[in-house]
């Protein structure tokens, strides 16, 4: 059954806008979903870029692109071609019943878009699909199901997302390994390692490098893009898979929400962040990625995760 996790997107620490609420328009060619608010582009759901599908460009609330274009399109002056398989914004996982579904080297597993279930605009836009996860045999390991749903005002742009990953095949074991698992790269200019005044900060008070590899409600990383602050927030829901998860943040760009890898997140201490999925049951993960003006403080990304957690009620 398809379910939308998020039903409203009315949130109280919207500023007052004058005029109309935004409106969205979806456009599906050639299998690609385009998805404009106000007669703007927000994104588009691309449903093979390499091994996977994706979400590129993320286009912030003033207009500009907030996740890097390579390797979809060439790479910028300033766009480092490091990292292929860091494709805008995805899904994926490393190790997943032994297979890894994170790289693009050989013998690397494929997650293919199978069907549309749902695909609708107006005062927000949602895109619902089925996807299957293919072993380099052919064998299909698992499949999910992945919820957008997109909304803007008061000067942000946002995306709630809910991924289900169902044992269709037999029981699913996602490994331990840091190398996961929902997440974005950041536009390069942004990255702190630019130095041009990039910055991750955590719920929990943690920056930059101190960040990677904690446990954390939310994350946000802002630097410059084209002359202004902005800033990308991911955030976790409580009633997610192990929230509060832990966060594959790099100070070159990476931004991952993974509550796998536990033995890199934590050398030393024994631990094993490998989780099966018994055959016919699901995991859920829930997430919202926020694209904001200004920096963590001036964009009040803790108030946006309060309202967060209020608009998208409910359970498992």
């Amino acid at each position: 059954m398809m379910r939308v996790f998020c039903w409203t997107l009315i949130a109280s620490w919207l500023p007052a806008v004058s005029g109309a609420a935004a409106q969205f328009e979806v456009l599906q060619e050639d299998g690609v979903v385009t998805v404009t608010v106000d007669g703007e582009l927000f994104t588009r759901y691309v449903p093979k870029s390499g091994p996977k599908p994706i979400l590129w460009p993320l286009v912030g609330p003033t207009g500009k692109e907030m996740t890097r274009g390579y390797p979809m399109r060439d790479a910028l002056p300033y766009e480092k071609k490091d990292h292929v398989h860091h494709r805008s914004l995805w899904f994926t996982h490393g190790n997943v019943n032994g297979v890894d579904f994170w790289m693009e080297a050989d013998k690397h597993g494929d997650i293919v878009h199978r069907e549309f279930v749902q695909v609708a605009g107006g005062p927000q836009a949602t895109i619902v699909t089925r996807n299957d996860w293919i072993a380099p045999d052919g064998k299909k390991v698992c499949e999910d199901e992945r919820s957008f749903v997109l909304g803007a005002g008061g000067g942000a742009r946002w995306i709630d997302v809910e991924l289900r990953v169902k044992a269709t095949e037999g029981p699913v074991t996602f490994g331990d390994t840091k190398e996961g698992s929902f997440g974005v790269r950041v536009c390069e200019t942004m990255k702190v390692e630019a130095k041009l005044g990039g910055k991750i900060v955590n719920s929990e008070g943690k920056t930059d490098g101190d960040a990677w590899g904690k446990q954390a409600a939310w994350v946000d990383y802002y630097g410059p893009v084209e002359g202004e602050v902005l800033g990308i927030a991911i955030m976790n829901h409580p009633t997610s898979f192990r929230f509060p998860t832990h966060w594959h943040v790099r100070t070159y760009g990476l931004f991952t929400a993974n509550p796998f890898g536990l033995s890199d997140f934590n050398p030393g201490a024994g631990l094993n962040g490998s989780h099966t999925i018994a055959v016919n049951q699901e995991m859920v993960l829930r997430y919202c990625v926020v694209l904001h003006k200004g920096t963590t403080e001036d964009a009040g990304v803790g108030r946006m995760y309060d309202e967060y957690v209020k608009r998208c009620s409910g359970g498992n």
